[in-house]
């Protein structure tokens, strides 16, 4: 799994497309979500069956609506393929281009991200603002984190209460140190 640092992703279904992801073993997944304004990003266009039949990058004439966001899931072959690609006219190595590869032997999967779902690129000042302003909205609606480590691996069972009360501790008279022990009280939880 590859994401942009920059790219920020929010809303109820992203779990089960991030397991899908996960489990695809021979060729990559790319997530495509409709925007305003897809000349200023990575264009995918889909077919009927939502399988992707172009990738272009800040098309003039974009195809679709669909951008292709900063999260992007590989096979182990990944690597292998990227040292094989020749840098663009830019002198880089191109994301689209590795998405195009994989696309090309009929190996990029999709998933198309509805409207439930937020995704965000704080690469700029404006857009920095506009996700901490969307984050902090949430947080102070809901009182629930955009975003806690310790929450989601307690909920998957990579942790256990135990280790869960113990980081809570490490965090003890802070607002977060608050949340985990929140979290473990079951505060918040009910609506899920």
């Amino acid at each position: 799994a590859m994401i942009l640092g920059d790219n920020i992703f929010y809303g109820s279904e992203l779990q089960p497309k991030l397991q899908a992801a996960s489990n695809v073993t021979d060729g990559a997944t790319v997530f495509a979500y409709q925007v305003k304004d897809p000349r200023r990003y990575g264009v995918i266009e889909l077919d009927a069956e939502n399988r992707a039949i172009s990738l272009e990058e800040k098309p003039e004439r974009p195809r679709s609506r669909y951008a292709v966001t900063g999260l992007y899931y590989y096979d182990a072959d990944v690597c292998d393929v990227a040292r094989s690609m020749s840098p663009s006219a830019r002198g880089e190595l191109e994301i689209t281009d590795l998405n195009k590869f994989y696309m090309e032997r009929g190996k990029l999967n999709v998933q198309v991200l509805g409207r439930g779902t937020a995704w965000l690129d704080a690469g700029t000042q404006r857009s920095l603002q506009a996700a901490s302003n969307f984050v902090e909205t949430i947080e102070e609606r809901q009182g629930l984190k955009v975003c806690c480590p310790e929450e989601i691996a307690w909920h998957m069972g990579f942790i256990t209460a135990n280790e869960l009360r113990e980081i809570a501790e490490a965090f003890a008279n802070s607002e977060y140190g608050n949340y985990l022990h929140d979290v473990l009280d079951g505060a918040g939880m009910r609506a899920r």
